[in-house]
């Protein structure tokens, strides 16, 4: 893809962000745009970079420390958005500034041990299952408070908010189905004291819905980059010792 359609893309897809904020009376200043860049190229966010972005998000840990290290990141705000597992915290905690996938206490309490004491504390976001999905990461709805309360404890960590990854749905309101529930949890954790900001919620094919429903924050990658091109970067398992 060339700079200037990539350029093309988030304008357009801030103009989508835009009228959906204004059809429920939002600011769009207010939603952030987290360009899912996982197995783009470094050009190709930089090309984003230059169109205004500065919030990445990344999915593959190899692939993402690769980008991390070029001297054109330093400038961005990194976002870890895949699946967490146990033997790669440390590098996580050491390199993003964000976590969008927690969904185990383990998981925050290593996030938070490991995480450098020069750096500001890591902000998280905690995962949730709405449908109970098998294979897809979240945690439980029942379990949600519960882990909040726990993850609000831990000194190196800033629990800023909820992120999920509904099912699949074509339709308009199915897509607030699941982005109103999301809410409503996230308005309880409030009642209930937690002080969260931040809704982790909508992509390229729900970002309406999702802005609807009082998302702060769309992670988009089709939408910018095209579809997405294979795992250049990975070529197999992660070995990143704990």
């Amino acid at each position: 893809m060339s700079p200037q359609n990539l350029a093309d893309n988030v304008r357009a897809v801030r103009a989508r962000i835009a009228r959906a904020a204004a059809q429920c009376g939002r600011n769009a200043d207010s939603i952030t745009i987290v360009a899912a860049s996982k197995s783009q190229p470094l050009t190709a966010i930089e090309a984003a970079a230059r169109a205004g972005l500065t919030h990445f998000g990344e999915s593959y840990l190899k692939e993402a420390l690769a980008k991390l290290a070029a001297p054109a990141a330093a400038s961005l705000t990194w976002h870890f958005i895949g699946r967490i597992q146990a033997n790669k915290t440390r590098p996580i905690a050491e390199h993003f500034s964000w976590v969008h996938g927690l969904d185990r206490l383990d998981l925050a309490q290593r996030l938070s041990a490991q995480r450098p004491y020069h750096a500001p504390a890591l902000e998280v976001c905690i995962q949730v299952n709405l449908a109970g999905e098998p294979g897809k990461g979240g945690v439980a709805p029942a379990e949600v408070h519960a882990l909040a309360a726990a993850v609000a404890e831990l000194p190196r960590l800033r629990l800023r908010g909820l992120m999920c990854l509904p099912p699949e749905e074509h339709a308009l309101e199915g897509q607030r189905h699941w982005f109103a529930a999301l809410r409503a949890m996230f308005e309880e954790l409030n009642a209930a004291g937690a002080a969260l900001d931040t809704l982790s919620m909508g992509m390229s094919a729900d970002l309406e819905a999702a802005v609807l429903e009082g998302a702060t924050c769309v992670r988009i990658g089709t939408a910018l980059f095209g579809p997405r091109p294979r795992r250049h970067l990975e070529g197999g398992p992660d070995t990143i010792p704990p």
